[in-house]
């Protein structure tokens, strides 16, 4: 193998011949053998837009002349579009706030810039990683100002996914308005609902989550570029200041803005902690709808079966023909990693010291990371399992009838006492509560079905009107009711 020799403050190195970073990324990549991860592409994008806003910015100001500054543009315009990124090759868990990310980008869009300029790797001539790379920078300015826009653009794409998963909710709402089912409160039988307004909470509470998504995006739209080491901007110019942001807004199309307390901005992680807690909502209702789903889909035979989820790939190795419901099981595993991704940045937050975060890689990490899981389990949850999910009228219609949920429709009419009554020979009987009260002549067949009706579940409360056609004499004490066991055990 090919190699070449750079050398920084601590002696010369041999680098590979063929790769874009040099040796302080080598040294990086022995201190920080850790975790194996990589950045995502949305950070190294981000990271490469951020430094042509700052070499526009000092190019305009005539800090960076040609042709300099044209190499080095066309550098992070190629980085931007997808190109470099197997040369990003530092671990995200890394010590220093991030600057070895950074110096591993200096490195590599210094080595390009200067390539197309017809200088050798390594040469660092005509362009350099500190001199023109990063003039006017701190890590501690680019690094979270990267964040942040790698953050915008992906909670932007999560707020799209969300939005066409409340549309495939509100979808099956129309279409689930007329299933009667049996609404369940701690597992156990209640009242009589729809399987559209199910459907309808669940739509309800992803809007919330849409509206959050959006004051998400605000509270990270500040950012500290211009600042420099600490927020003072010791070392940059002050038109640079002044300029650079609004660079980094036309680069990326995104509304950022220059945060009005630079040092704060530098030094305060709260706004991503402040974030996280409303990501971690939305796992929190994909974590529930999730498992909704996957309760209602059991059995489909023995268990509730009252939906059925699309068959996506078959879910045993010995049980032929067992599917099981894999896109449910795949979001509420997203939906715990990013609570306790919550946990890590309110954490790294906290444990920032005095005039920088010191912990910012691993915030970043997991602050992009949990953006990622989340558009994508959304993505997949609303195309593979919620598009194609069908209702099982006839089987939520059986349990109805199997259940006592008509029991407590009756309560206002006769009386808790009766309606007791009522259950008790049902069960003693072995009849259904329906025909149970059939039997005792306290309503006929049509009065029950209205009572049961799909439209009568979507209107608020009830008028007594609605009982007209329950006997007026069925309002008398339970015990007037003779029950079974009573005549089964009578002794002749």
């Amino acid at each position: 193998m090919s190699i070449r020799v750079e050398s920084d403050a601590l002696g010369e190195r041999e680098i590979p011949q063929g790769v874009y970073w040099g040796v302080h990324t080598l040294r990086a990549l022995e201190n920080f053998p850790l975790s194996g991860l990589r950045w995502p592409g949305e950070f190294i994008v981000a990271l490469a837009q951020v430094k042509r806003a700052c070499a526009e910015t000092n190019a305009v100001r005539g800090d960076l002349p040609e042709p300099q500054a044209g190499a080095l543009i066309a550098a992070c315009r190629e980085m931007e579009a997808g190109a470099l990124h197997e040369h990003v090759v530092v671990d995200p868990l890394q010590g220093g706030a991030g600057t070895s990310t950074n110096m591993n980008l200096n490195e590599v869009l210094a080595n390009r810039a200067s390539e197309m300029l017809g200088a050798p790797l390594g040469s660092y001539a005509p362009v350099h990683p500190l001199a023109h790379v990063n003039m006017h920078q701190s890590t501690n300015d680019v690094f979270p100002t990267a964040l942040k826009v790698a953050g915008l653009r992906l909670l932007l794409e999560l707020e799209a996914a969300l939005a066409r998963l409340q549309e495939s909710m509100q979808e099956k709402e129309r279409a689930f308005a007329d299933v009667l089912k049996v609404g369940r409160t701690q597992l156990r039988d209640a009242v009589p609902m729809t399987l559209g307004m199910e459907f309808g909470a669940y739509a309800e509470a992803v809007a919330r989550d849409r509206w959050r998504i959006f004051k998400c995006r605000e509270r990270i739209k500040q950012v500290n570029l211009g600042g420099t080491a600490v927020g003072t901007g010791l070392g940059a110019p002050r038109d640079y200041v002044l300029r650079v942001v609004g660079h980094l807004g036309r680069v990326t199309g995104l509304p950022v803005s220059r945060a009005e307390n630079l040092v704060d901005a530098t030094q305060n992680m709260d706004c991503f902690v402040e974030a996280m807690g409303m990501l971690s909502a939305l796992a929190a209702n994909l974590l529930k709808i999730a498992n909704d789903i996957r309760l209602l889909s059991s059995g489909p035979d023995c268990g509730l079966g009252e939906v059925a989820l699309p068959p996506l790939q078959a879910g045993s190795s010995i049980m032929a023909g067992k599917i099981n419901p894999v896109l449910p099981e795949a979001v509420a595993q997203v939906a715990l990693k990013v609570m306790a991704s919550g946990q890590t940045v309110t954490l790294c937050a906290g444990l920032g010291q005095l005039d920088l975060n010191h912990l910012m890689p691993l915030l970043a990490h997991e602050f992009l990371d949990s953006v990622r899981l989340l558009r994508n389990a959304v993505r997949v949850f609303e195309e593979k399992c919620l598009r194609g999910l069908q209702a099982r009228p006839r089987r939520c219609r059986e349990l109805v009838d199997s259940s006592a949920a008509l029991a407590t429709v009756l309560v206002p009419a006769l009386g808790y006492e009766l309606v007791e009554a009522v259950l008790r020979r049902a069960e003693a009987s072995g009849t259904s509560v329906a025909q149970t009260v059939q039997d005792m002549g306290l309503a006929d067949a049509g009065t029950i079905e209205e009572l049961l009706s799909p439209r009568r579940m979507r209107k608020l409360g009830f008028s007594l009107g609605e009982y007209d056609g329950l006997r007026a004499a069925a309002r008398g004490p339970a015990d007037s009711v003779a029950e079974p066991e009573a005549e089964d055990t009578e002794t002749p």
